[in-house]
């Protein structure tokens, strides 16, 4: 094995806790992330623990994904303990949080998961293969991920709907007894952070009279850029710049993947036109505040945008992508279309006038049943599973970081 990837990390667990800690901590906490989505999620949860002396943190990266690139160095950023999996997977652990699945059978300890994005709302691609079809899962309750052996893996899992635990009946009955409404700490944030738009808006650097254009796109073949390679050209060479700022959120996994060197080759010529791009791990939340108008498609960034009220114009909407009946299936059914044989201009102004209050708020009413609670929610369940009584003051709901110095991701 790679000796710089396996080496043992000595910290506050394990058989050898005791010999040099300072801070005794009575309990440990392993972060678990899948890939850069999944710890950008965990960066919401984990601060709710990190803080009290009681409790010591560790991450690890599990290998359950094809999107780990970037991982290790996005996880060495945040500047916490980092365990080789090896290491986290022989130790016990008093509480492992994750916002994915996979492999988390093989940790040693109560597990918790959060969801990584806005909720179940998409179908799992189906796989290619020589085989029947078959009815496709809802990502996020998919049953072989959340049983294994004969045994739910979960000790807890937090979902931001009500009418998500229902869809885990249908998907995996044996695990709703483990289910609770924990809100959605991201839409939570996000909404905090509408009160400092003007702040978010000078930091991007959007002068008096123009547009900002957030440009969305999840991955796979069926999002936006994998339907328009050439999005973001499109797009800045279709509006113009006297008039409309463009900023672009990619999904992380189309970083992962494809590599940042390679992202950032293909999209060189929009972004000497102007475009920015977000750089995967954060950034893109105070884009979307700072919006007034978005183009995307059936991913989380959409749907959050049309929660905080940015109107959205949907560049593409693979319908048998999109469980029935979620609040993705909401979202096709109100937001207007694009047209890619008509300007694009006028269409982002149709938009525009095409939501109302009332729409937005039906939207951020489809995501979470305890708007502002999540971090309360999730907190407490956290010190449950710990055995420790909860803090007495209730948690902060921090407003989003501002966007990146200068946006080094623009040309």
């Amino acid at each position: 094995m790679d000796s710089s990837a396996d080496a043992w990390v000595p910290g506050p667990f394990g058989l050898d806790a005791l010999k040099g800690s300072t801070v005794r901590a009575r309990r440990t906490v392993l972060a678990v992330a899948h890939h850069v989505t999944a710890a950008t999620r965990l960066a919401d949860v984990m601060p709710l623990l990190e803080t009290d002396l009681r409790v010591a943190v560790a991450y690890t990266a599990a290998p359950a994904s094809a999107n780990t690139g970037g991982l290790h160095a996005h996880l060495r950023d945040l500047g916490g303990l980092v365990l080789p999996w090896r290491q986290a997977r022989s130790t016990r652990w008093d509480l492992v949080v994750a916002a994915g699945h996979g492999m988390l059978e093989k940790l040693h300890g109560p597990v918790m998961t959060v969801p990584h994005g806005i909720g179940p709302g998409k179908l799992l691609p189906r796989y290619a293969g020589a085989g029947p079809t078959a009815a496709r899962p809802v990502s996020g309750l998919i049953r072989e991920r959340l049983v294994v052996g004969g045994r739910v893996v979960p000790s807890s899992i937090v979902l931001a709907h009500d009418r998500h635990l229902e869809m885990l009946e249908r998907e995996c009955p044996e695990a709703r007894p483990v289910a609770f409404t924990g809100g959605d700490p991201c839409l939570d944030r996000l909404v905090a952070s509408l009160p400092y738009r003007d702040a978010y808006r000078r930091e991007l650097g959007v002068r008096p009279g123009r547009r900002l254009v957030f440009v969305s796109s999840t991955w796979n073949e069926d999002s936006l850029l994998g339907r328009y390679p050439d999005l973001l050209l499109r797009v800045a060479a279709g509006l113009p710049r006297d008039r409309y700022q463009v900023v672009a959120a990619l999904h992380p996994n189309v970083w992962s993947f494809h590599g940042r060197r390679q992202v950032l080759a293909w999209n060189a010529e929009c972004r000497r036109l102007g475009v920015r791009l977000f750089p995967p791990e954060e950034g893109w939340r105070a884009g979307l505040v700072a919006a007034d108008v978005l183009l995307g498609d059936h991913g989380s960034v959409t749907c959050y945008g049309a929660a905080i009220g940015v109107p959205v114009l949907l560049g593409t909407f693979p319908e048998d992508a999109v469980a029935p009946g979620t609040h993705v299936t909401g979202l096709g059914a109100f937001a207007p279309r694009a047209d890619w044989d008509r300007p694009l201009a006028p269409q982002l102004e149709e938009a525009v006038h095409a939501f109302t209050g009332r729409v937005h708020a039906a939207m951020r009413g489809a995501i979470s049943s305890r708007p502002g609670e999540a971090a309360r929610l999730i907190r407490g369940e956290m010190y449950r599973l710990l055995r420790l009584p909860d803090r007495d003051r209730p948690p902060d709901v921090e407003p989003v970081p501002l966007p990146p110095a200068g946006l080094a991701w623009a040309a």
